[in-house]
């Protein structure tokens, strides 16, 4: 009896000594961490992936427009830091008062802090089974270990899309046309394989041609847009995009692609009003030329040759135009050029509203834009991979291990976390 008195007791006493040390102590201080991401960073794809994977914890992540590099800024248990390393991502411990100063240098200069509060739910448009050519960001969100979801055609007509903030197209030719590749590709087995399956699924969705399914589909993606969807492409699933809601009353597609000719008058017949991006734009009628229009300036980039071919990021005020700002943050101002099927855009066939963010040197050359629809927004990369010049169709997938501190996938990553920036900060 005296012994369990005692014990009590000494329970008592213990459990008062620890909340008088707590007292004393105040409340536990967390660590404020920066994730740099000018050069100093190690891995800056895996950067994108720490900073998506902090906000699925519910952490607050700060995105410090234009601060070296456009680095992350948050604070939190060593769990935080541990995961980075785990990631091998540089990251770095800083005081209080280092970060107030860091935040005094944001507001007195073009720079801006960004809460990012929410991780957008992520989709790949693409098309089932394998392709002879890989895609650029599902490269990058499997490397960043960015977890995306896969849809195609009947996913987008079923009203699917609404599941998801952030939408990328694959390679995609929107307008019926099997990517051009028929004078070069017609008797291999993917591409009669692909024709075949493309024919199936739009008699099952109830079109007689693949160019009328495709148009349905591009009509239900710029309402997905419009009603506040962030919508990605590269390479030709930007230009064939507007060709197709530009043709969506005339035929353009020859024989060889529909079975029969193309309307005489179509290129009269083009409605530009319903297109994002592009106006004014020529169609290349025959359809053995790899080439859809006279929006892309392949051939420009080609004649400069790799060793010469680079595209200019313009630097955006961070505190008044953020969203532009966000989309291009980089640890450099200039980015090597890669060709694609849709390499670049004509600038005199760009609408006036859109956004240019990144052109090669003469002007008329565009690489990279942005643009809004309603309440939701766009932005188109030309070319195909960004670390690998001339990607061929059979080529094996880049090693992004290799690349680590790519700044052309930056630009793509950079719109992966754009939507889950705070939004009274998207102003455009």
């Amino acid at each position: 009896m005296n012994f369990d008195l005692f014990g009590r007791a000494r329970i008592r006493v213990a459990s008062w000594l620890s909340a008088l040390a707590l007292l004393i102590a105040g409340p536990a201080v967390a660590d404020i961490y920066l994730v740099p991401m000018d050069l100093a960073q190690t891995d800056h794809l895996k950067a994108y992936g720490v900073a998506y994977w902090y906000i699925e914890q519910g952490v607050n992540i700060h995105w410090l427009l234009n601060y070296r590099g456009g680095s992350f800024l948050t604070e939190g248990g060593d769990f935080l830091r541990k995961q980075a390393i785990l990631k091998g991502v540089t990251i770095e411990t800083i005081t209080s008062g280092k970060r107030d100063r860091i935040l005094e240098e944001i507001a007195s200069a073009n720079m801006s802090d960004v809460l990012l509060e929410k991780a957008p739910k992520v989709a790949i448009y693409t098309p089932p089974g394998r392709q002879p050519w890989d895609d650029a960001v599902t490269l990058a969100l499997t490397y960043a270990e960015i977890p995306y979801e896969t849809l195609w055609d009947e996913e987008v007509l079923g009203g699917e899309l609404e599941k998801y903030d952030w939408l990328h197209l694959h390679h995609e030719d929107f307008t019926g046309q099997y990517g051009r590749f028929y004078q070069s590709f017609k008797d291999a087995e993917w591409y009669r394989r692909q024709q075949v399956l493309y024919e199936k699924l739009a008699r099952e969705a109830g079109y007689a041609k693949v160019s009328e399914h495709k148009k349905a589909v591009v009509r239900k993606l710029k309402t997905y847009i419009s009603r506040g969807g962030f919508l990605f492409a590269m390479c030709s699933a930007t230009d064939t995009y507007d060709i197709a809601l530009a043709s969506a009353r005339t035929d353009i597609c020859d024989v060889m692609y529909d079975g029969d000719p193309p309307e005489q008058n179509c290129q009269s017949r083009l409605d530009f009003s319903e297109t994002v991006a592009f106006e004014n734009f020529r169609l290349v009628m025959n359809p053995l030329i790899y080439e859809y229009s006279n929006i892309d300036v392949s051939n420009y980039s080609q004649a400069v040759g790799a060793e010469k071919d680079y595209f200019s990021l313009f630097e955006f005020s961070a505190k008044y135009d953020p969203v532009p700002a966000m989309l291009t943050q980089n640890h450099v101002s200039v980015v090597k050029g890669f060709l694609g099927q849709t390499t670049a855009f004509r600038r005199s066939i760009i609408k006036r509203h859109i956004t240019v963010m990144g052109e090669s040197p003469g002007g008329d050359e565009v690489k990279y834009l942005h643009g809004k629809v309603g309440k939701g927004t766009f932005s188109f990369l030309g070319g195909h991979d960004p670390e690998d010049y001339q990607h061929a169709v059979g080529d094996p997938p880049t090693d992004l291990a290799l690349h680590k501190n790519s700044p052309g996938y930056r630009l793509i990553l950079n719109n992966i976390l754009f939507p889950a920036a705070k939004k009274k900060e998207q102003k455009t």
